[in-house]
């Protein structure tokens, strides 16, 4: 009996009554690499950096960045294709990209970032319709989902420039 009772209470560690901080950690290095997808997708449109772009069909050529996934044949191509090779349209996704792949990697205007970037997550989901491999989830989705988590956990993170950002930003707390 004492030996059932030391297996089933927990030694006062710091994982006792609250999240252990290698958690913080691991949030922080999923952030990063989310960070990192959005970034790598702006610079590889950008330039074609031969991954998924090739060089002659980067946006420095005057290359669409947004054509080849809104002018698919896909269940909602009359909301989508229209906007295929809009300026304005090309322009914020490539912004967005951007901006949120510096603020997720860096760990600044998190907020910001991860709305926004859940937005595009949830509209790049909605564009490719009807998913192949699963009816209703890709990773569109999911990471859409992670990435909203991030704003609730602000006072926790690792890995960032937080600390100095909030400084910087400390009567704009909306930019946090």
């Amino acid at each position: 009996m004492a030996a059932d009772a030391a297996v089933r209470t927990a030694p006062p560690t710091e994982t006792t009554g609250r999240v252990h901080s290698a958690a913080w950690y691991i949030l922080a290095v999923v952030r990063i690499l989310i960070g990192f997808e959005f970034l790598w997708a702006f610079l590889d449109k950008t330039f074609g950096l031969h991954f998924y772009t090739p060089p002659g069909q980067a946006w420095i050529n005057g290359v669409s960045p947004t054509y080849g996934y809104l002018s698919a044949e896909r269940a909602l191509d009359w909301l989508y294709q229209p906007l295929a090779e809009m300026w304005i349209v090309e322009v914020l996704f490539m912004a967005g990209l951007l901006g949120v792949g510096i603020g997720l990697m860096a760990g600044v205007a998190v907020r910001i970032s991860a709305i926004a970037g859940a937005a595009m997550l949830l509209l790049m989901w909605t564009a490719a319709f009807p998913i192949e491999a699963n009816p209703f989830v890709n990773y569109n989705l999911i990471n859409a989902v992670i990435v909203l988590v991030f704003p609730f956990i602000l006072a926790h993170q690792k890995l960032s420039l937080a600390e100095p950002w909030q400084r910087l930003t400390a009567k704009a707390h909306w930019l946090h």
